[in-house]
């Protein structure tokens, strides 16, 4: 099984692996095809061609014993016919290049003078060899005819080989069938060490290939897995490694197309990251500048909203609305300041032990005055987070605020459930809204920069538009995350996942379902 696996391992994730396998199984099975069919063409060629050879001695033998008895005077004693018979069966034993003969009298009449059949022991009519269908056709024929048999050697051993028969004419007596026995021995060594050498050779191919497919596909693999693994190396962040061009053919051309595409990236990262850089600075100086007279403005704005008592109607108005623009660009400023601290890569967490239900319950609390102005009520469970983690309570604040803040802009002044809960590995927390909810495009980018889902809605609450992109990068530092479910009509979901201990890997599941129990496909009016 572990072989199996391997091997499946290795057919997926290695080309060499794939098409080596694929052209030896190919070359395996062209092979045997070829080999089986040469090997039935000269087992075919070799018996036909030693059969034609064993006819031809044996007719050449029949031919030469009759003119041996032609000439002698028809046989009137047992011995004139004996001598006639012995004659005959000497040309015949060495005419026709086999000792297996034997001789039957055709015509089974009794006579006085006709000798009894005989010959060799091995073809004697006891045995079986000589098939009634060939005696009838050589007795009632003078034509030659043969079959294929199977002889016994000496041993015992079996041996392919072929049996001719013939009549033979003895004068004053009358015809003998003549039968020769002839072995296939020596064709069947030769077809053995045919077919041996066929399926070694077959062998041999099957190897060449397999050797000549793999160094091929290495000399052309190799620079494929070098351009991957550089690839992978750049993706990483290591912008110098390039790829040693050697040679002028196809994949030298690769690897200097590769390069100079390198080079390029390389430069239009350099640039974007100077580019960003110069942006990060900008926005940071721009920030820490304007707190100077931002401070003062708020001053004087909070003196004027202080004293709009003793203004006319329309001045008190714009003094209301000085200090809450200069309010919110307080706060806009500020979470630019943040943001260009994440972009720096200069945020540092500042751990406390701390529960997270009652950080939670303390920013439900604070927030309940603006869940009432918007008809709204807030609703805490917390079956669990009451255990210390650690844990920055300042920034863990900032997210809930920013959280429940969207939930009572957004819910249209139906009940907020906001859950607390734990497991073996994390703390989390849900904001979960009944409102008009989003949808699935809006849902990618609710963690966008300055994005919102309606840009046309009016809001009453505030905020900078970075709200979520700062509470998400909060969320990561401390090594968790922040995920969003949202249905239109059905509402939208906020949840906190939080690692109980620095380092900790959270499962993929947390201790509050992203998706609520209570979604519906329905569209609210």
């Amino acid at each position: 099984m572990r072989t199996v696996r391997r091997v499946s391992s290795l057919w997926r994730g290695s080309l060499r692996f794939r098409t080596t396998l694929i052209a030896v199984i190919t070359t395996v099975v062209a092979v045997m095809i070829a080999c089986v069919w040469m090997a039935a063409q000269i087992q075919s060629d070799l018996f036909e061609s030693r059969s034609a050879q064993v006819q031809s001695d044996a007719a050449r033998a029949v031919q030469m014993a009759q003119e041996e008895l032609s000439e002698a005077e028809d046989a009137t004693e047992r011995t004139e016919a004996d001598g006639l018979i012995k004659r005959a069966f000497g040309v015949l034993v060495e005419q026709s290049r086999t000792s297996s003969v034997v001789y039957q009298r055709v015509d089974q009449t009794p006579s006085t003078i006709a000798p009894p059949d005989g010959g060799a022991a091995d073809l004697r009519p006891e045995l079986g060899l000589i098939s009634e269908g060939l005696s009838e056709r050589v007795s009632t024929s003078d034509q030659q005819w043969w079959q294929s048999v199977e002889l016994r050697a000496e041993d015992g051993s079996a041996n392919p080989g072929i049996i001719v028969g013939q009549q033979l004419n003895v004068p004053g007596v009358g015809a003998y069938a003549i039968y020769f026995g002839y072995d296939l021995v020596d064709s069947n060594e030769t077809l053995g060490f045919v077919q041996r050498t066929l399926w070694i050779a077959g062998a041999l191919l099957v190897a060449i290939v397999g050797l000549i497919t793999w160094l091929v596909l290495r000399s052309i693999a190799d620079p494929i897995i070098e351009v991957a693994e550089t690839s992978r190396r750049i993706a990483d962040g290591d912008l110098q490694v390039r790829i040693p061009v050697e040679g002028e053919d196809e994949l030298a051309a690769l690897g200097a197309s590769f390069n100079q595409m390198a080079d390029s990236i390389e430069e239009q990262i350099r640039e974007l990251a100077e580019l960003s850089l110069v942006q990060q600075r900008f926005v940071s100086d721009v920030s820490h500048e304007l707190r100077t007279p931002l401070t003062t403005i708020r001053l004087a704005a909070e003196m004027i909203n202080d004293q709009r008592e003793n203004l006319d109607g329309a001045m008190a108005r714009a003094a209301e609305l000085l200090y809450a623009q200069v309010a919110r660009f307080e706060e806009l400023l500020g979470d630019l300041l943040e943001i260009s601290r994440y972009d720096a890569g200069s945020v540092q967490l500042e751990h406390e032990a701390i529960a997270l239900a009652a950080i939670t319950e303390d920013v439900a609390d604070s927030m309940h005055q603006l869940a009432e102005q918007h008809g709204t009520d807030l609703n805490v469970v917390a079956p669990g987070g009451h255990t210390p983690v650690d844990m920055d309570p300042r920034r863990v604040r900032r997210v809930l605020r920013n959280l429940i803040g969207n939930a009572i802009e957004h819910g249209d002044g139906r009940p907020i459930t906001i859950t607390v809960d734990s497991d073996e590995t994390a703390v989390a927390v849900g904001v979960r809204d009944q409102g008009i909810g989003m949808t699935e495009e809006d849902s990618q980018r609710v963690f966008d920069r300055f994005w919102r889902a309606d840009p046309s809605r009016k809001r009453s609450i505030g905020g900078s538009g970075l709200g979520l992109s700062i509470a998400l990068g909060d969320a990561v530092l401390h090594g968790g995350r922040l995920e969003v479910w949202s249905r239109p009509g059905s509402g939208t979901n906020f949840v906190l996942t939080l690692p109980r201990g620095a380092g900790e890997r959270l499962s993929s599941t947390g201790p509050v379902p992203l998706e609520p129990d209570d979604a519906t496909e329905e569209v609210l009016p």
